[in-house]
């Protein structure tokens, strides 16, 4: 299904060819170690590249050169995949046989991603200061925004607490403070090195062979990675005991996270019981937290779960009144204690296994959908294809998701409260 050429050392291509759509989906990452030193600098590069490149300098030019690509796109990617940040650029394109006659479109688009990538408008051996402090005011505007998302906000805290001395307690985006410390010289010169020095993994989706797209591809991606580095190897999180923290901000509602660490990953043989166990416990509107926590015992406004599977960190993120922090967290813990126990019904276990189902079946709905899949599974270091994970998910008994829950060791408690 997923054809895998190694272009060129440290350059790995994977085609999944499929022609059911017309339009096709293709990202180009280049991956780096999640640090602080470099979450900023990445986060901000691809979208300093898409300002202009020779022969489109502007964004208008780029967009009208898209434009007459049958309305291809070419956006930013910046992702965190456990201990590696990707970074680079995500297009979409109409397949070659829905263009008229005469016409292709696969060729050119190559041809201008590789202008985009290694064309980009310079002055002086650095990028074009406007663009990058134009850049710069967006990703702040982003990260500021996230901060007035309380939910989002209260979560990527309850990880940064809980993952201080692992690289997923990084901002995947880095921080405002490392966002304003960037210069366009500087941006310039970590340019260079990534173009250098990342592995680098292309993913494609459409209805073009993989030796098409390598021949399309090949002219711009031999000239990257020429000294590729060594990545480090994916881990999972290892808790230091339990942490609990408290803030303070100006909210009308309390947010209570609280973080549970596994040794089970994506990576380990038990990952599909832990993925149940989860739906079980809090992923839906028909799990035990909202069910029972929510909806019965009405002790929360909202509430669920949610499991991060390159590190296999459990996380139960709930909006609750500031009182009710105590009875919330035992309550949670009683829920989690009866899966341990065995208080799971056929129906429970159903419906959790039917929800992660349809999930997966619905991963070949689109090429966008089937690209992040695939490619974040390829970097994560796992094999494990749609049908694979399926066939594991369905085989998960009752024991399976017991002794999964009971691997879940709380590590984490973080409460963002209004004053009062």
């Amino acid at each position: 299904m997923i054809k895998t050429i190694e272009l060129f050392p440290g350059v790995t291509l994977r085609c999944f060819r499929d022609d059911r759509f017309k339009q096709g989906a293709m990202s180009l990452q280049f991956l780096r170690p999640m640090c602080k030193e470099e979450a900023a600098l990445n986060a901000l590069l691809p979208s300093v590249l898409l300002r202009g490149c020779k022969d489109a300098p502007d964004m208008r030019a780029i967009t009208l050169k898209l434009d007459d690509l049958y309305g291809a796109s070419v956006g930013a990617l910046v992702r965190r995949i456990g201990d590696i940040q990707c970074t680079g650029l995500s297009c979409g394109m109409l397949g070659d046989r829905y263009a008229l006659d005469g016409d292709a479109i696969f060729a050119p688009m190559a041809a201008f991603l590789e202008q985009i990538l290694l064309e980009p408008v310079t002055a002086d051996g650095s990028f074009d200061e406007s663009f990058v402090e134009s850049e710069k005011q967006n990703l702040i505007w982003t990260l500021e925004a996230q901060r007035n998302d309380k939910r989002a906000y209260a979560q990527s805290q309850m990880l940064y607490t809980m993952c201080k001395g692992d690289s997923y307690g990084i901002p995947r985006l880095g921080t405002v403070a490392d966002v304003e410390a960037i210069t366009a010289k500087g941006l310039y010169d970590h340019y260079r090195k990534v173009l250098e020095t990342s592995p680098v993994h292309v993913f494609y989706v459409g209805a073009e062979d993989a030796e098409t797209v390598a021949k399309h591809l090949s002219p711009m991606l031999s000239r990257l990675a020429k000294n590729p580095m060594e990545l480090p190897k994916q881990t999972g999180f290892v808790p230091d005991g339990l942490i609990e923290k408290e803030e303070i901000l100006d909210v009308a509602q309390g947010k209570l996270c609280m973080g549970f660490a596994t040794p089970i990953n994506l990576r380990h043989h038990a990952y599909a019981a832990v993925q149940v166990c989860n739906t079980i416990l809090g992923a839906g509107m028909t799990s035990k937290l909202f069910m029972q926590v929510r909806e019965k015992m009405s002790l929360c406004y909202d509430i669920g779960s949610g499991f991060h599977g390159s590190k296999g960190i459990l996380l139960v993120a709930a909006g609750i009144e500031f009182d009710k922090k105590d009875i919330v967290r035992e309550e949670v813990l009683h829920q989690l204690k009866l899966i341990c126990d065995g208080f799971i019904t056929d129906e429970e276990l159903r419906s959790a296994k039917e929800a992660l189902l349809s999930n997966l079946r619905a991963t070949h709905d689109s090429p966008g959908a089937i690209e992040g899949y695939y490619a974040s599974a390829a970097i994560s270091g796992i094999g494990m294809d749609t049908t694979a994970f399926m066939e594991a998910i369905a085989r998960v008994e009752k024991a399976d998701v017991q002794a999964a829950a009971d691997t879940l060791q709380l590590s984490c408690v973080y409460f963002l409260k209004g004053a009062q």
